[in-house]
């Protein structure tokens, strides 16, 4: 049985922003994981936003498929179509998901019938708008706690049209016995800078801080009511050379439903993403190259589908 993790608490509302800082690198150092307050993020936004979701998931499958997950990555995805975790003997994780990615001029989404739906695509566009604020204030802090600029992801064009993707995740409740020992999600780290998790606060999460660690030793992230869940992506941790660590996490079956969002903000597609000076030394060189974070990002989601 996994034990409970006490991962920081960050109030974004702090006027000593130094201590912000201090307190998101503390915790991404040692966690890759925190929860911050005060994030901006209205609860009544929120409430709808979970709404929304359980009612498309709550949708025949075989209208569900009709608005199935296109080659860029838009739109649902069935159970059992995703595997995060290559080593996994099933076929795939328990989750069922909705995919939205960038809305801008050139919209490539999906989106349910407005006439089904008439609060759906405003309420998800107003929680990405929200959420992509507060991620930005968030990076801001990182790169404080970095000894950068607090406007250095801006100034060197990552946040130009970010690639942001927010993913609507449904897992089930009862479980067939050939699933036994599956997961909602299985063991994977994410794959940009950084991901705000909000959870109807079910439990299932995991996480493992040690993850060359054998065996891997898992821990229980609970749910704290008004916070939004943080977490460091690859791209971050290669940036930081490892400074930063990418957890691995998963989603475990509890015998109940659990809905929970997740928003991905990622670097602008054209961003070179290189180990940063204040992280490197002579002593400590940098273990990554650099690379395309588009490149980086698409790699590994295509990997994910098999």
């Amino acid at each position: 049985m996994a034990r409970s993790v006490g991962l920081p608490v960050v109030d974004l509302a702090s006027p000593d922003l130094r201590a912000a800082a201090a307190a998101v690198r503390q915790a991404c150092v040692e966690h890759g994981f925190f929860y911050v307050t005060n994030h901006g993020v209205d609860s009544t936004l929120m409430e709808s936003l979970f709404a929304e979701s359980k009612a498309f998931f709550d949708l025949p499958m075989e209208e569900k498929m009709k608005l199935q997950r296109s080659s860029n990555h838009r739109g649902y995805t069935p159970p059992y179509a995703e595997k995060l975790d290559a080593s996994s003997k099933f076929v795939g994780d328990l989750k069922e998901s909705f995919y939205i990615g960038p809305i801008g001029d050139s919209d490539l989404n999906q989106w349910p019938s407005e006439e089904r739906f008439p609060s759906w695509k405003e309420t998800m566009k107003s929680y990405v708008a929200a959420v992509l604020d507060t991620g930005k204030r968030i990076l801001s802090l990182i790169a404080l706690g970095l000894d950068l600029d607090t406007e250095f992801f801006e100034k060197i064009g990552a946040l130009d049209c970010p690639s942001t993707f927010l993913r609507l995740l449904h897992y089930p409740g009862e479980v067939n016995e050939s699933d036994s020992g599956n997961y909602g999600a299985s063991a994977h780290s994410d794959y940009g800078a950084i991901t705000l998790l909000v959870t109807d606060g079910t439990p299932g999460l995991q996480i493992c801080r040690e993850k060359d660690r054998d065996p891997q030793q898992w821990e229980d992230v609970h749910h704290i009511d008004g916070t939004i869940i943080v977490n460091i992506g690859d791209l971050l941790e290669r940036w930081t050379n490892c400074v930063f660590r990418s957890t691995l996490h998963r989603v475990v079956a509890v015998g109940k439903e659990r809905y929970s969002v997740a928003f991905f903000l990622d670097p602008n597609y054209d961003t070179v993403v290189q180990c940063l000076e204040s992280c490197c030394s002579e002593a400590n060189p940098p273990r990554f190259p650099p690379i395309g974070s588009g490149e980086y990002i698409t790699g590994r989601i295509n990997s994910t589908y098999k």
